[in-house]
């Protein structure tokens, strides 16, 4: 095995192990377990909403969730031939990280009473969805970055991410259940500024690492499937109440039906061979892209949000009947009119994006330095930490050479 792969799954293993210890000492220190029933004050901003549910349906938000992250983005960022175990293996990682700092981050402004961190079912939905959008920003620089790069990645970018949530949800006072803003958005443009950022001209020469092959693509649908299947309970797990959230399953559904064949109509319209072409993000600009998450989730974030608008703008208590103090609790009180939410859930927008941009900027600048980055004359070196492969690139047990070991460390 090379040194450099040798330090590197030493480098990783022991950042693996401050970061846990650090998370235990913490959790030991701040964190309790909180009795669903309890009447204790909750942030309103976060649709605490776990006060008077049952506890057992917020579980299932939180299986369906996690089952999203793991299996859909899980599976999707396999579709890269030389790094799908290493993606799927990267991916589980984060999730079990990231999870556990967000439940920290969130819980000190959000679910901090009396010196501690009271630890539901709707906090570790909401972790979840903090999960996701770190998940979102891998996609950008999968296969150019090394584990250890992600870590730090997911550490940065999930106090990012916390930070930029508050101050939309908290401070402005908006409307983001979908999380177009929060989760897609954010998520989409951190990645890319941080891929930006870590460009490297003469990384353009090893597109052989970037090859895709039947099995990988294979992976990547089922977690399209799993994505697709989920989808519906992932938007609407941060409705506020029970009673809101058959609404917004409903026109999650509809939507992605939509979608899907919108998608079956215009794909072999609009590019040849019905593959999407991403030439301006690489030749242009300067940032690689490689699991299209300017199309798949930045767009659409911001689309969401432009719509977003238009509907809190156009927000009356006709249309949405009883249902509007759920969605716009403000504008049905009479704290504020539609056209102030509509402002509102507007500037939210560029706030989102400037936040995502700056955090980008200098989570990229940390990933840059000397002692991070991989030799530019180590190939395949970001999947061998995670797993053994030959010199051309392909798994040794698929080789015959050499049982692989597909271990973290």
């Amino acid at each position: 095995m090379p040194e450099d792969t040798i330090a590197s799954r030493l480098r990783l293993s022991g950042l693996c192990f401050l970061l846990q210890i650090l998370t235990i000492i913490l959790f030991a220190t701040f964190v309790r377990y909180s009795p669903e029933s309890s009447s204790g004050p909750c942030s309103q901003q976060l649709n605490c909403s776990w006060k008077n549910q049952d506890s057992g349906f917020q579980h299932r938000r939180f299986r369906d969730g996690h089952l999203q992250a793991l299996l859909g983005f899980g599976l999707l960022v396999a579709f890269l031939a030389r790094y799908g175990p290493g993606s799927v293996a990267i991916s589980i990682l984060i999730v079990a990280f990231a999870i556990q700092w967000a439940v920290l981050i969130q819980g000190f402004l959000y679910f901090f009473q009396n010196g501690k961190i009271y630890v539901g079912a709707q906090s570790m939905v909401s972790a979840d969805f903090c999960t996701a959008a770190i998940l979102i920003s891998t996609g950008a620089v999968l296969g150019r970055v090394n584990p250890i790069q992600m870590l730090l990645l997911t550490l940065l970018g999930v106090t990012l991410f916390v930070f930029n949530e508050y101050i939309l949800l908290s401070l402005m006072g908006i409307s983001d259940s979908g999380g177009s803003l929060t989760v897609h958005t954010f998520g989409a443009y951190f990645g890319l500024m941080v891929s930006r950022i870590l460009h490297q001209p003469h990384m353009e020469k090893r597109k052989e690492q970037q090859d895709t092959g039947h099995q990988p693509d294979v992976f990547a649908v089922v977690g399209t499937i799993y994505l697709w299947i989920f989808w519906p309970t992932f938007t609407s797990a941060t409705t506020v109440r029970d009673n809101a959230e058959p609404w917004a399953m409903l026109n999650t559904y509809f939507l992605l039906a939509a979608s899907t064949l919108a998608t079956f109509v215009l794909s072999p319209l609009l590019h040849e061979e019905s593959t999407l072409q991403m030439p301006v993000l690489r030749s242009r600009l300067k940032t690689q892209d490689m699991c299209g998450v300017h199309n798949v989730h930045g767009l659409p974030g911001i689309l969401g949000a432009l719509l977003g608008t238009l509907l809190t703008a156009l927000a009356t208590a006709d249309a949405y009947g009883g249902r509007l103090e759920l969605v716009f609790p403000l504008v049905a009180e009479g704290s504020q009119t539609a056209a102030d939410q509509a402002f509102y859930q507007l500037c939210a927008l560029p706030v989102t994006l400037l936040l995502a941009t700056l955090g980008g900027c200098l989570t990229g600048a940390v990933l840059k330095m000397k002692g991070l980055r991989s030799p530019p004359d180590t190939r395949y070196l970001e999947n061998t930490v995670l797993r053994e492969v030959a010199e051309d690139g392909r798994d040794r047990r698929a080789s015959g050479k050499e049982q692989s070991t597909s271990t973290l460390v």
